[in-house]
């Protein structure tokens, strides 16, 4: 009687906890364990009394009337082992004896309420409550079996709450412990390959595309089944992998597994040895291994001839043209190709006719056959357009458009080529297969800058093809797409575009700074102060140069530093403004390092930069000193062309110092480096020019008018050859003047000798 007494007692107390009657319920739970007075015959009973009374003393707030109670309670809900149960009140007792740990420092005790915790939300089905305790029960666990399972609830709780990054992890750290004995379950590989598929951006994870991510997970699942002996599921997994490995251009890892595939294929069947043997001959092919494909597909032709399946043998035939065409055997391809087209047609199959038509359309394209490859490729079109639409086909009808609009393009039918080409995007745009958008926005880029330029065109491909770039999450293509980005809005040159393209040079900056690549972050720190300086920020535009050097100096790259100094210096040669600022890049910066490089003719361009600059800014005496350098430097070079500019460079800072011997001197030198007979027009015309320098130079400022009229003279044959009758004219009329001079009669011809022509004489010191 008394133990029936305390289970109607206890009844009654839960439908009151059922009504919201606490104080009623407690009635009944105190009466039921006075009844019983110690008894443990019936222990869960027990458990379940002192349990729910204390989670309502809890509840009631009342610790101080039933302390002992709820450390009775406390003990038997930590202690009993195998309690079931889901009363969702009990949620205040784990509580209880979870902050009971920690006050006593009672790791085993903290660790057991945690799983009590997750045990009972899980029961509850309050999933996004329970993340907490279970990350906390990781932390305390120290045995492998336990930190596994709680691994294992982690990544099923992290998917529930897309968290993708932790749900792998926590797979990735089960796998771990898993290597030492234990296999991988299926159901987290389906969640590695899920959440690996939501890192890659995809909209769900049906498109077919697996991360690289998953790899480990899915070798290690292999292995699994490899010592249990599933074939199924080792030759589905060895075919995810090569998936994975064609997907990142990675054949050769394909091949491995593929080549396990088709070995695990023939022991399952024949359908699964034939699809194994496809998709290897497919790996083969892509790896440029076409040999090896044909030594695949042909024992599987052959072994297909005593069948009726004409459908087998089209693909086999598609496949075989492709590594016939592979081998150069443009002729047997395009027989295969062939038989693959009379196949499909005899079976009805609108597909495969679609892909031999397109093949044949290829290797026309790459035999230089415009006509007949127009021609199938736009029948392989029609085909496409009557079939379904799915994703698959869609795809292959991508490349037949991009082929279609090569060979429109190359016809000069750009329009057609152009139509062909945004078809192609369209289509990738339609099932966000950001592969095939990539290939049709990277030939649309290429048609709008060099096929039929226009800026703004060319910019909004560059535009998607960055944002391409960040959702493949590749980031060398986007620092790359940014600088060339940047460098397409400053061609725009206007103030918007010049702030964009710093915008664009600034994010690539960082990128390349993550990446770790040196060169291209001096680069583009040099760029984005090339920037400042169109914009007329002078107080940024230092700043940047100087960062760009000592990026470089950093690198351990003198060559790299070099160009940088020499480049930084001809922001301000090339500019407007400020150009005296290019000196201390050129004298301080460039030349040190040439020297140190033995850069003889990085040293005398930079020079020669130097006086030219000195000479716009009227510096004589320093451009004569760079002048004279730059001079001595073209001397060691051994190439005339650069000598003749250094030496004409220096005759004109002669000149303009009143220097005039000197500057008839080096003028003389200049024509002696010219060849001995005229070659072109352009040296017809730079002889007229000297020469007639010459003769007003000496007529004028050396007051000798027998040399001037030679120089006249020379310079008026040299006019008649190019055919100039208004610089003949001129000449004419310069002789006209000096004859009538009282120069002429007053000083007798042959006074020239008394001048010094050590340079033209064929002296060689300065």
């Amino acid at each position: 009687m008394t133990w029936a007494h305390a289970r109607l007692c206890f009844l009654l107390g839960r439908l009151s906890i059922r009504k919201v009657k606490l104080s009623q319920a407690r009635v009944y739970f105190e009466e039921a364990i006075h009844i019983l007075n110690g008894a443990f015959e019936d222990l869960s009973l027990v458990a379940t009394l002192y349990i729910n009374l204390a989670a309502i003393y809890l509840k009631q707030r009342l610790r101080h009337k039933g302390s002992a109670l709820l450390e009775k309670a406390g003990a038997l809900l930590a202690c009993l082992p195998d309690r079931e149960s889901s009363a969702k009140h009990e949620l205040d007792v784990v509580a209880y004896v979870l902050r009971q740990g920690i006050v006593v420092g009672s790791s085993p005790l903290e660790a057991r309420a945690c799983f009590l915790a997750i045990r009972l939300l899980l029961s509850l089905g309050r999933h996004e409550e329970v993340l907490p305790f279970a990350e906390r029960l990781q932390l305390l666990s120290g045995h492998p079996p336990a930190s596994e399972a709680v691994a294992s609830v982690l990544s099923f709780l992290y998917d529930k709450k897309y968290l993708p990054h932790l749900a792998v992890a926590s797979v990735q750290q089960h796998g771990i412990q898993s290597a030492q004995g234990m296999s991988l379950p299926i159901w987290q590989v389906h969640l590695v390959l899920q959440n690996t598929t939501k890192l890659l951006g995809f909209p769900s994870p049906g498109w077919g595309e697996v991360s690289a991510l998953a790899c480990p997970m899915l070798r290690q699942a292999l292995a699994a089944c490899e010592e249990l002996a599933d074939r199924s599921t080792q030759r589905a997994l060895c075919l995810i992998l090569s998936k994975v490995y064609l997907e990142h251009r990675s054949p050769d890892g394909a091949i491995h597994y593929l080549s396990q595939a088709l070995v695990l294929g023939q022991l399952l069947g024949e359908q699964e040895s034939f699809e194994s043997s496809l998709c290897l001959a497919w790996a083969y092919l892509l790896a440029s291994q076409a040999k090896k494909a044909l030594d695949v597909l042909e024992p599987l032709l052959c072994s297909l001839k005593e069948t009726e399946s004409l459908t087998q043998r089209g693909v086999i035939y598609n496949l075989l043209g492709l590594a016939l065409q592979g081998e150069g055997r443009v002729n047997r391809a395009a027989k295969s190709y062939l038989r693959a087209l009379n196949r499909a047609q005899e079976v009805g199959d609108v597909h495969n006719q679609a892909v031999a038509m397109a093949n044949l359309g290829h290797l026309s394209l790459k035999s230089w056959a415009q006509h007949p490859a127009r021609n199938y490729l736009l029948q392989a079109v029609r085909l496409y357009c009557e079939l379904q639409a799915s994703k698959e086909t869609d795809m292959e009808l991508v490349q037949v458009f991009l082929w279609l609009a090569q060979v429109l393009v190359s016809g000069h039918q750009l329009t057609h080529g152009l139509l062909c080409y945004e078809m192609a995007l369209l289509f990738g745009l339609r099932h966000r297969h950001l592969k095939s958008q990539l290939q049709a926005t990277k030939s649309l880029c290429h048609f709008y800058s060099s096929v039929s330029p226009n800026p703004e065109a060319c910019i909004t491909y560059h535009e998607h093809w960055l944002a391409l770039a960040q959702q493949l999450r590749d980031r060398e293509m986007e620092g790359r797409l940014l600088e060339s980005l940047g460098q397409l809005y400053r061609n725009l040159n206007t103030a918007r575009s010049l702030r964009r393209s710093l915008t664009c040079i600034k994010e690539s900056l960082r990128i390349f700074i993550d990446l770790g690549e040196t060169d291209k972050a001096a680069e583009a720190w040099l760029g984005a102060g090339r920037l400042h300086y169109l914009m007329q920020e002078d107080e940024l535009v230092e700043l940047c140069l100087q960062a760009a050097i000592q990026t470089a100096l950093k690198s351990e790259e003198p060559l790299l530093a070099l160009k940088l100094c020499e480049e930084a210096g001809d922001v301000f040669f090339n500019g407007t403004r400020h150009r005296h600022h290019a000196v201390e890049y050129y004298r301080a910066g460039a030349v040190p390092l040439a020297r140190r490089l033995k850069a003889v003719r990085t040293e005398l361009r930079i020079f020669n930069k130097l006086t030219e600059l000195q000479i716009s800014l009227e510096g004589y005496e320093k451009a004569l000193e760079f002048a004279t350098l730059a001079a001595r430097l073209s001397t060691v070079t051994g190439d005339q062309r650069q000598e003749l500019v250094a030496f004409h460079r220096l005759a004109t800072v002669y000149y303009s110092l009143h220097m005039y011997e000197m500057a008839e001197d080096c003028y003389l030198k200049t024509l002696s480096l010219c060849p001995p007979w005229l070659q072109s027009p352009k040296e017809a015309l730079y002889y007229a020019k000297v020469y007639y320098r010459l003769g007003r130079l000496t007529f004028c400022q050396l007051k000798d008018a027998h040399d001037a009229t030679e120089y006249f003279l020379l310079a008026l044959a040299a006019a008649v050859l190019l055919g100039d009758e208004e610089l003949q004219d001129t000449i004419r009329s310069r002789l006209d003047n000096i004859c009538q001079s009282p120069l002429w009669h007053s000083r007798p011809s042959g006074c020239s000798s008394e001048r010094a022509r050590w340079l033209s004489g064929g002296g060689l010191a300065l």
